[in-house]
């Protein structure tokens, strides 16, 4: 039931997309159900060895996802800290890492949390992030998505 993951570019590659965007939706492989979204962070996480990964994929998140880290004492002591294990559960790759962990989670940015808690609302509350909207002027109607970064439905790189 999962979707198929494409890998893209890191930012600062050849073909890497504008920075804050996203999400895109990720081939599912011929299932139709869309379960995983492309992104990039604003500002991107810093490893230990200072390689800056931006881009990534977010998956919808399942109900355990939401119940099990209430049984977490972090949660239970800082009730703040749900975020941080939500979207460990959910954000599926960061760059080359090889896992996203609540330490990869606790390591971000501010305006990458905030754009991660964003993307996990929109994707989660509607299963998309686009909208349909008509112009006040033509009333020609047409899709925008609400994350920006506008685009052709693919993720940079054409994956």
């Amino acid at each position: 039931m999962s979707a198929d993951v494409a890998t893209a570019p890191d930012a600062g590659a050849p073909g890497a997309g504008p920075v804050g965007t996203g999400p895109v939706p990720v081939p599912t492989g011929g299932t139709g159900l869309q379960t995983e979204f492309w992104f990039e962070l604003p500002v991107g996480f810093e490893d230990d060895h200072g390689r800056v990964h931006r881009q990534g994929t977010m998956r919808l998140a399942r109900a355990r996802d939401e119940i099990t880290p209430l049984r977490d004492p972090r949660v239970r002591d800082n009730e703040a800290y749900l975020t941080v294990l939500l979207l460990a559960r959910t954000v599926t790759r960061l760059g080359d890492l090889p896992a996203v962990t609540t330490g990869v989670i606790e390591g971000l940015f501010t305006p990458d949390l905030a754009f991660l808690q964003d993307l996990y609302r929109q994707v989660n509350a509607e299963g998309a992030t686009t909208t349909a909207v008509s112009c006040p002027a033509c009333r020609e109607e047409f899709a925008v998505d609400l994350r920006g970064g506008g685009g052709s439905g693919g993720a940079p790189g054409g994956w």
